[in-house]
């Protein structure tokens, strides 16, 4: 991936997107953070305000004001110089999308499938301001998580923030800023004391939520313990960024831990005692790693325009996926466990039946930028895959994907996720004025009543 440090991604992130036309009004550019440098670091404490109600009444959109008119993310186009339509228009036809890799892209849209949009397979529900994602890094998306219908997780900053949609209100989990001391020490145990960790991914699963830092952090703590169980640097360096994290089961049903890093390597611990168990190296740097629902087939996706399928317990290639353009950056395994998904910045997903690797199932084709995030519904009916910015596509695989719903929003996407139940969609949205968490209901066919608060 490109290794870009936080002074540097303004003004990179500067070159790919212009909407010149607009800003005196309105700007949602590629994702600027708002702190860089050690200097101001030092001066954060916490980004979460005492009082997240006194906000709420001018910042929030639920189902009800939405159906009248308001607009989901609060903005107020009634007041701008344009309409929605024609910023959308602008923005489509001035999005620069980031590129590794400027091969042609000529033929890819005769391999696309060609899919019927308009489904409304989740309803929007509720938006809230009083919690926003940010991101690190421009090329890491996977900043969200949800453990419940109600339970999310994100970072806000320097912050691991909890928002409970249904009490409404948001509460700081972890500070990164300050030094982070581990709980847990042994003989043995490479834990040290952290301070001014930039997270750059994370991941949320069986009650235990774990952080990679742009530094080559792992900061692992249990939800329902005070303090963090276990942090430390595994690895240092200019490749020390730790990209992609994952909490899964092993084959025998033990808790592991797995990073992903830019300096080529996978790394497995256990989630009881965090021991390294096994440490894989690769050519090239790792950008996402997944792990089959059985336990038994690793996913290895980064600065390469192969895709591989290893072995989890001796990280051994067992096949090669063939046909992206570009480097990768997400992954997700149906829970049959026959079909994987991977998204890659040639603006595609590629389906692949693990069964036969010879060729792509189906290729999913995005609006105008790298799908940069993909998940499954936990029962395996819908796929939703996000692109850096403004759009998610949720698929309908009973279809075989040729049904999709498109969320048409404007910002910055730091993730998305599903609830476990199936019931409830997140996205994470960073910008500096319209950050936010929007939720989504699935539609049901009975279902009736929207949300009143």
């Amino acid at each position: 991936m490109a290794q870009f440090h936080n002074d540097n991604i303004a003004n990179v992130v500067d070159d790919y997107y212009d909407v010149s036309d607009f800003d005196e009004d309105i700007s949602f550019g590629h994702y600027e953070h708002e702190i860089s440098g050690d200097k101001e670091l030092e001066s954060v404490d916490s980004d979460i305000e005492d009082d997240f109600e006194t906000s709420k009444a001018k910042t929030d959109t639920s189902a009800l004001e939405a159906r009248n008119g308001k607009d989901i993310q609060g903005i107020p186009w009634e007041r701008l110089n344009f309409t929605r339509d024609k910023y959308r228009e602008t923005r489509l036809k001035q999005y620069k999308n980031y590129e590794n890799l400027s091969r042609s892209r000529e033929d890819l849209d005769k391999e696309c499938l060609q899919f019927e949009k308009g489904k409304n397979f989740y309803v929007f529900e509720y938006n809230t301001r009083l919690v926003k994602s940010t991101i690190f890094h421009f090329q890491l998306r996977n900043l969200l998580w949800a453990t419940s219908k109600h339970d999310v997780y994100l970072m806000q900053n320097f912050s691991v923030m909890h928002w409970s949609s249904l009490l409404k209100k948001g509460k700081e989990v972890l500070n990164v800023a300050k030094p982070i001391i581990p709980t847990q020490s042994r003989p043995g145990l490479l834990s040290q004391t952290l301070s001014r960790v930039q997270i750059s991914t994370m991941a949320v699963k069986e009650n235990l939520m774990v952080a990679g830092g742009f530094q080559g952090e792992l900061v692992c703590k249990s939800l329902n313990q005070s303090g963090v169980a276990f942090c430390t640097k595994i690895t240092t360096g200019e490749n020390a960024i730790t990209n992609a994290v994952d909490v899964y089961r092993s084959s025998n049903g033990s808790l592991r831990v797995m990073t992903a890093n830019n300096d080529a390597q996978v790394r497995v611990f256990d989630a009881e005692n965090y021991a390294c168990l096994n440490q894989f190296s690769f050519d090239w740097s790792i950008n996402s790693t997944s792990v089959s629902p059985d336990g038994k087939l690793l996913a290895v996706l980064g600065d390469s325009t192969e895709c591989l399928i290893a072995d989890t317990q001796s990280g051994k290639v067992t096949g090669s996926l063939k046909g992206h353009l570009d480097y990768s950056f997400s992954s997700a395994w149906h829970p049959d466990g026959q079909i994987l998904a991977t998204g890659n910045q040639d603006t595609t997903c590629r389906l692949w039946d693990i069964r036969n690797l010879s060729k792509s199932l189906a290729v999913l084709k995005g609006r105008m930028g790298a799908i940069r995030a993909v998940k499954f519904t936990a029962d395996g009916r819908f796929l939703a895959m996000a692109e850096p910015a403004d759009f998610v596509h949720v698929f309908d695989t009973d279809s075989r994907f040729v049904k999709c719903q498109e969320i048409d929003i404007f910002g910055e996407i730091a993730g998305i996720a599903f609830s476990p139940d199936t019931e409830a969609l997140f996205v994470g949205v960073a910008d500096r004025t319209y950050g936010c968490l929007l939720e989504f209901s699935r539609k049901r066919c009975n279902q009736y009543l929207d949300s009143l608060f």
